[in-house]
């Protein structure tokens, strides 16, 4: 019992009716100017350049004006996308965007009633201790690049079961569950990013139910 007790506080938790599973990542996360160098090689090469280009894409489908892009990776989506604003935890990341003029606090808003129009999540909102408060400040659109699971099976032997930053996990319907439980409705989901070669990434844009 005492085993299965500590796991409950220390392990992945996972709810297979809600699709929808936490692991409680320490607070000391590899966010520093390694991280962000990193993530900078990476978004410089061909498959970084499609998935800029197919985010690019995703967004346009649907939306026109001001995105803050929450979680910036290398800054390649702001670097891309004009009318583009960043927000990020990672100092590097925080130094870079106000070098460019380009830092935007998600949690303080400028724009009516707190919020913005559209944010975007690109491998970010499982990252986030409290996603209900980051995508609350959307008023309009939220879209999304995320890992997408079958089970807890699933995660445990998932490239992207990374104990030390991704706090959240989502089947598909889990996923759009709990955006429903926001308020937003799905209204793309497509697979494009697994289709260029990353493994098991879902995209999804959704839109405010009450517009």
């Amino acid at each position: 019992m005492k085993s299965f007790l500590n796991e409950l506080s220390n392990g992945l938790v996972w709810l297979p009716e809600l699709g929808m599973g936490r692991y409680p990542v320490p607070e000391a996360r590899p966010y520093d100017h390694g991280y962000f160098d990193r993530y900078q090689k990476l978004a410089d090469t061909p498959l970084g350049h499609q998935l800029t280009m197919a985010r690019l894409q995703l967004v346009a489908r649907h939306y026109q004006g001001t995105v803050l892009d929450v979680g910036i990776g290398a800054g390649q989506f702001v670097n891309a996308r004009p009318d583009t604003w960043g927000y990020d935890v990672n100092p590097a990341g925080v130094e870079w965007l106000k070098k460019l003029g380009k830092w935007a606090n998600l949690y303080d808003a400028w724009l009516p009633e707190d919020r913005f129009p559209a944010l975007t999540f690109w491998d970010a909102l499982e990252h986030i201790d409290k996603p209900e408060d980051a995508v609350a400040k959307a008023s309009e659109w939220v879209f999304v690049s995320i890992p997408i699971f079958n089970g807890a099976e699933h995660i445990l032997s998932s490239r992207h079961y990374r104990k030390d930053e991704h706090i959240w996990y989502w089947t598909h319907d889990g996923l759009i569950r709990w955006f429903a439980e926001q308020g937003f409705i799905c209204v793309e989901h497509n697979t494009c990013e697994s289709m260029l070669g990353r493994d098991g990434i879902g995209s999804y844009a959704f839109k405010r139910a009450e517009l």
